[in-house]
């Protein structure tokens, strides 16, 4: 894995990271937005202690143990990656409300283009303010955005204390499983 400079982290805070996307995904997973970490690499989940590639395989959505930098084979899995916010940052609490609302604009519009049968966002936090609910939890929703059904996942983030890799890998094999029933 590349090393970077403080330097080259701040410098990578104007770069958008491309999203991970083809029509009628069977999940397009939506992240929070990108950590500088990524936005320097240009992939997704890039930071090292980031637990979103381990639990996407531990969960059974891929057959082994991606890399960022092969983010473009989960397309061949039916999956995607997105996010909330382009806007890169060192920490997802730089981002302000009416970025988190923004976002949940354009996603609805990006979803309904694109087609996936669910869209996974992974962090309640950012859902319950991009979507204006402040009662979701983990787990399926009940409304659909842009046509999607929707699952909101624990945040992979390595920050993330209260749930482990194991109760994760749980989490993300529930939706799995709905999405393997769902036409």
């Amino acid at each position: 894995m590349t090393r970077f400079t403080r330097a080259e982290l701040e410098a990578a805070r104007d770069r958008p990271v491309p999203d991970v996307v083809a029509d009628g995904l069977r999940v397009l997973f939506c992240g929070i937005n990108p950590g500088l970490m990524s936005a320097a690499t240009g992939h997704h989940f890039a930071r090292p202690g980031n637990r979103f590639w381990p639990v996407l395989h531990r969960s059974g959505f891929t057959p082994r143990l991606l890399r960022p930098e092969e983010q473009q084979e989960l397309t061949a899995y039916g999956l995607g990656i997105t996010n909330v916010v382009a806007r890169p940052t060192a920490r997802a609490d730089e981002l302000a409300p009416e970025e988190y609302r923004e976002g949940g604009r354009l996603l609805e519009a990006r979803v309904a283009g694109l087609g996936p049968r669910w869209l996974a966002v992974v962090g309640v936090t950012a859902y319950r303010v991009a979507f204006d609910d402040r009662t979701a939890r983990i787990g399926r929703q009940e409304r659909t955005i842009g046509g999607a059904r929707v699952w909101v996942l624990p945040n992979p983030s390595g920050l993330n204390a209260h749930w482990t890799l194991d109760t994760m890998a749980e989490e993300f094999a529930r939706l799995r499983t709905a999405a393997e029933h769902t036409a």
